[in-house]
This record gives structure tokens, C-alpha cells and sequence, in this order.
């Protein structure tokens, strides 16, 4: 099936329409009009091969909500019609023991296949994502989403953004009476500050920006810290249960090790082209504190997150651009110039 796309034919171009080639649906697949295509900046990294991995022609997009167009024979939990989102995965190996427990982001068998630029199984080549108008989809990848069709918009970043901090929120058993620093506040950060603030946790946000600090009250912070201010972080120290980190560049992690309580967790969440600094073995070993990471979610969390977001009224905030803005767009995410997440309007790819 012939549908309208945009994307890029190597790294020096920038992105224009293309047509592509998308199967027809097999017994357990849904078929979906792309209504929105949330921008992440792996988008950006991955049509510029800024992770040196790209196959091309290159069409990004995995957070994606729309309409269910048609069905296979087998699947049982859609209809056309229905409102359904795709994020980051639309396959795995199924079967390994990451699989088996709901969390197909860690898969150990073939690994989760990406929405865009990962092998594609079914059709041969590789995966294509949402910036274009149509996507097919195996049933078990799909989600429902319940928000109020004139929030579509603002729920296709939960689709990433969302869950990647959600995810650790809830593993970690954020809740009332909690104290959590959220670093960096983009388009990762300002889904951590509106999440941790509904699970009832009193939120802190550090940044390097001050022009953000009514933004960070308004989205549900209690509290901001400049963290380039030695003392403003210096006072922090022993205070947070958890701190998710989601800036993704080198930075030094020790004061916020330091701010973190007696068997606290920093999560890293964003991924730096160049590693940290290598932080001081005696903030972990002095207060039982840990480093972790976690990527994305799975399935199952994936529709709890939007389920919660549904209950609490959350979605991202969003600039929403026509399809011939993507390139504009990727320059302004380089210079931090977007508040929070760009959506694209997939009606004006036609």
C-alpha cells in the first residue's frame, strides 16, 4: 500500500515528501490513519545519523496517535474507528524472560524492534515511523487511548516522553510524602515534573535556566533550584528519595548524589553523546545511594501511563507544526527553543 511520508534520503538532506510502501493487514494487525506524530530528539539524531546507525531512506516517528482504518481477522481488542497510539516498539521476540514479564523494552531475544529504522521482519528493509499518513501495526503494539479528541495533540508525547518518565516513577513507588528532583526541563522533564506532581510527590526542579522557573511552578513543581548555584544545591544535600535525571548531556552528578537521601536513586533517563565525568565513589558509598537507568516501558505500562495521564487530565505541552516544518523544527530543538515537545499536524502532510 502506497502512503504519502516524510523523510530523508541521507544525513546532508533534509527532510521532504517521499512515498512508501506499507503492508497490507495480516491476520493480527490494525490498520491506522496517523492523526499526530509527536518530535523526539531521537528523530532528530537518527535522520541526521548522529548515532552513525541510520539505514535510509529514514522516516522518524514513534509517538504516534490516530484512527483505526481496518482490522485482520484475528484481532480482537480494536475496531475501525477506535483512537489508538504506537510508540517506540511495534515488535519483539515474545519469548524471553524480559518478554514474559511485560517488559519488551529489555528484550534479550531479538530485542524490541523500533517503530522506525530497526529491521522489518514482516515486509523485509526496515521500519518506517509516523511522519507519514498511515501506519500497520500487530495488535499486541497498539494501545488505546481514551483522552478527549480535542487532547490528541498533546497525548502523542506521552507515547515517549510520557512513559519513558513514568516508568521510573513508578517502579521506584513514587508517592505522597516522597521528595523528587526532576533535572533538566524539556520535553522529557516537563512530563517528569506533571507525573511525580499527580502521584502526589513533592517535586523539585533543578535547571541551568532560570527563565524556567515559573514554567516548572506552573507544571506542578513545588520547588526550583538553579543547579549552577553552589549554594542553592549545597543546601539540597540529604533531602531527595528520588532524582530523575533527564538531560542528555555530560554534566557532573555529584551534587545531585549529594542531594539525594539514605538509599535515594538518581535515574538516568537521557542518554549523552559523550559520558559523564566520573562521579565520586564515596556519595555512594557514604548514604547507600544508586545510579540507575531506565528505558522507555513496556506494553502493559505503556497503557497504564496513559490510562493515569486520562484520570489526571495530563498531556504534554505542545507546539503543533504543519509537516513542512520538521526542519525548522529539528534546528530549534538544537537550540532548546520549544516548549515543551513539537507535534506535527499529520492532516498537512497532504
Amino acid at each position: 500500500m502506497k502512503t504519502r511520508a516524510y523523510g530523508n534520503g541521507s544525513a546532508e538532506q533534509p527532510l521532504a515528501p517521499m512515498e512508501i510502501d506499507r503492508r497490507q493487514p495480516r491476520a493480527r494487525d490494525v490498520a491506522i490513519d496517523i492523526l499526530f506524530s509527536g518530535v523526539c530528539h531521537s528523530d532528530l539524531h537518527t535522520a541526521w545519523n548522529e548515532w552513525n546507525n541510520t539505514s535510509y531512506p529514514c522516516i522518524p516517528g514513534h509517538e504516534i496517535v490516530g484512527r483505526v482504518t481496518a482490522v485482520g481477522a484475528d484481532v480482537q481488542r480494536y475496531k475501525a474507528g477506535d483512537i489508538v497510539g504506537v510508540g517506540c516498539m511495534i515488535d519483539s521476540c515474545r519469548t524471553c524472560a524480559s518478554c514474559h514479564d511485560g517488559d519488551e523494552q529489555y528484550c534479550t531475544g531479538s530485542g524490541f524492534v523500533g517503530t522506525y529504522n530497526a529491521p522489518d521482519k514482516h515486509s523485509g528493509g526496515h521500519t518506517f515511523g509516523g511522519y507519514s499518513g498511515h501506519i500497520v501495526v500487530d495488535e499486541d503494539f497498539v494501545l488505546t487511548v481514551s483522552h478527549d479528541e480535542k487532547d490528541l495533540a498533546g497525548v502523542a508525547p506521552l507515547l515517549c516522553a510520557g512513559i519513558t518518565t513514568y516508568s521510573p516513577l513508578r517502579h521506584w513507588k513514587v508517592g505522597p510524602g516522597q521528595k523528587v528532583g526532576v533535572v533538566g526541563l524539556g520535553g522529557l522533564g516537563h512530563m517528569g515534573v506533571k507525573i511525580a506532581a499527580a502521584m502526589g510527590a513533592e517535586v523539585t526542579v533543578f535547571t541551568t535556566s532560570e527563565n524556567k522557573r515559573e514554567d516548572a511552578l506552573r507544571l506542578g513543581a513545588s520547588h526550583v533550584v538553579n543547579s549552577r548555584d553552589g549554594a542553592a544545591m549545597a543546601a539540597q544535600a540529604g533531602q531527595f528519595n528520588l532524582i530523575l535525571n533527564t538531560v542528555a548531556a555530560p554534566h557532573d552528578l555529584d551534587p545531585f548524589l549529594q542531594a539525594l537521601k539514605r538509599d535515594g536513586t538518581m535515574v538516568m533517563v537521557g542518554v549523552p553523546p559523550e559520558p559523564h565525568k566520573s562521579p565520586s565513589v564515596g556519595n555512594l558509598v557514604f548514604g547507600r545511594r544508586s545510579i540507575a537507568g531506565s528505558l522507555i516501558g513496556g506494553i502493559a505500562e505503556t497503557q497504564e501511563m496513559l490510562d493515569f495521564c486520562r484520570d489526571h487530565g495530563l498531556t504534554a505541552d505542545i507546539e503543533l507544526i504543519p509537516m513542512d516544518g520538521i526542519n525548522d523544527a529539528f534546528h530549534r530543538m538544537v537550540k532548546g527553543d520549544v516548549k515543551y515537545r513539537f507535534v506535527i499536524d499529520i492532516a498537512t502532510l497532504n
